[in-house]
């Protein structure tokens, strides 16, 4: 403890000797930064964040302007927060921003190297991305799969169904977070929560565990070099979890090698199946690690599973609220579909409303709040000086709810993605590809999200079938409880919990 102290007393001199000169000894002539609030020593500008970061950053950027610069303790960034700067960064100087910096947990991270999703702008990056946008995540690919998912989808509606007959209350976000992390699992590594490992229940457990450590870490960037203290011991937890998943997907991948040696015949190969097959190809243009495949799909673990739950969460949480719009997509679902059969995803093209109700839903919660990238080289965006090496954040959230861009823009009106809708950006509808740069659910460009198919797949197909079965009712009032979570996550406050009432019954 006296070293702690003694250290301690050591940086907040040495701090205060910096803040010192940086304040009172300006050279005079000074380089045009992004605006900024008044901060304060130590703490930056922590004392004007509320707990829901989007949020605070919008509020913030109300009064600086739309490009502004934050410090937060010891860790400072710019945000962006409307479509003009967005397209800045995305499109007009991409190249400039296409990296993504190191923050809160990397240090902690077993595979630190080997991850697709933060990796910096280079060849090992291009490389996955190529073999996402080709093999792993292609449509060819995913067509092999339209079973699996449909077969979940059908376990959920049973689940549901189980709780309905009995009068009890529903966990959405659960049975949600079951419904994606089995799709996900079966998919890359054809293991579901089934048999005496119970694999991917096991997945699912260690997956939230490192989410939540991860998350508490990531907290950790504004004490600057005292996080490597881990006073907390969070960064120790977070690599025990990472090591237990280490060791099952370890064993998951000798038993795809046992299968290959003895040459059993694959019907359809999943993610493991391709990435192995990479790894084993001596003339791959890059060839992979195991720790490369491992961090892989962790990536797609963490991205995919509850990022997507919660999405159909909220979309269910604001149809409830809006009945108007929750009867619209039923009789929609009747007249496309009809009441002798559940909803397929081949449904969904003629599903205009259904798509449009995904649509708003992201518009209003997008998966990632939060995009962040990292400044290569010295550059002005919106008239003021990103320096290299600077974290920017990109507030979709904020991006999404723009009043200038947006009519009504907190407000759930599917109706705004419909072919009819006035509310369209230049003659095209809008779409998820990122090139609408008021419209972000995915990001954009060279790193926007690789997996945006496969989300929107598994999230149609759910909601429309939860809406086809079931009414809803609400445990305590009218309304759900549609407060944002805290942090840099995109989940509710509160987890969606209501009684489902059989509407509809497929499976007598």
């Amino acid at each position: 403890m006296f070293y702690y102290l003694l250290f301690f007393v050591w940086f907040f001199t040495a701090f205060l000797v910096h803040y010192f000169i940086k304040t009172f000894l300006k050279p005079a002539c000074q380089v045009h930064l992004p605006p900024s609030p008044p901060s304060l020593p130590l703490i930056g500008h922590l004392h004007l964040i509320g707990s829901v970061l989007p949020k605070s950053f919008q509020d913030l950027a109300r009064h600086y302007g739309p490009l502004m610069q934050i410090r937060l303790g010891a860790a400072t960034c710019v945000i962006a927060s409307n479509a003009a700067v967005a397209k800045e960064i995305f499109k007009t100087q991409e190249l400039n921003f296409s990296s993504r910096p190191e923050f809160g947990s990397s240090e902690y991270f077993i595979y630190r190297g080997s991850r697709f999703v933060t990796a910096q702008y280079g060849d090992y990056w291009r490389f996955m991305k190529k073999l996402c946008m080709t093999r792993l995540l292609a449509v060819p690919q995913l067509d092999k799969f339209t079973d699996i998912r449909d077969q979940e989808k059908v376990k959920l509606v049973e689940s549901v169904m189980s709780c309905a007959k009995e009068g009890k209350l529903c966990d959405l976000s659960s049975e949600f977070t079951i419904y994606t992390n089995n799709t996900i699992c079966r998919m890359a590594m054809s293991t579901r929560c089934s048999g005496s490992d119970n694999d991917a229940e096991e997945i699912k457990q260690l997956i939230k565990t490192c989410l939540a450590l991860a998350g508490k870490l990531s907290v950790g960037d504004i004490l600057g070099p005292l996080k490597i203290f881990d006073f907390s011991s969070t960064g120790k937890k977070l690599v025990g979890a990472l090591k237990k998943y280490d060791r099952l997907v370890e064993r998951i991948i000798t038993e795809h090698e046992e299968k290959a040696v003895k040459g059993a015949v694959v019907e359809r190969k999943d993610l493991m199946d391709i990435l192995l097959e990479i790894y084993n190809d001596p003339a791959a243009e890059i060839r992979l690690s195991k720790n490369d495949i491992k961090s892989f799909l962790l990536d797609i673990f963490f991205a995919g599973t509850d990022t997507t739950s919660a999405a159909m969460q909220w979309a269910m949480g604001e149809l409830i609220n809006c009945p108007r719009a929750f009867n619209k997509l039923r009789d929609e679902i009747n007249t496309v579909v009809g009441n002798n059969r559940l909803i397929k995803e081949s449904d969904v093209q003629n599903l205009p409303y259904l798509r449009a109700v995904i649509r708003e839903t992201l518009r209003l919660h997008p998966s990632a709040p939060l995009i962040i990238r990292e400044c290569a080289e010295d550059c002005k965006v919106n008239g003021s000086i990103v320096k290299a090496k600077t974290r920017v954040l990109v507030n979709v959230y904020a991006v999404m709810r723009d009043p200038e861009s947006w009519t009504n823009p907190d407000e759930f009106m599917p109706e705004r993605f419909m072919e009819s809708s006035k509310e369209k950006i230049g003659e095209h509808q809008m779409e998820f590809k990122g090139q609408n740069f008021r419209y972000l659910p995915f990001g954009s460009g060279r790193r926007g999200c690789p997996g945006a198919s496969i989300a929107m797949l598994v999230m149609h197909a759910a909601v429309g079938a939860l809406v086809q079965c079931f009414d809803w009712k609400v445990e305590d009032g009218d309304k759900v409880d549609l407060s944002p979570g805290s942090g840099f996550a995109a989940e509710m406050a509160h987890p969606l919990v209501c009684y489902p009432v059989k509407h509809m019954n497929l499976f007598n």
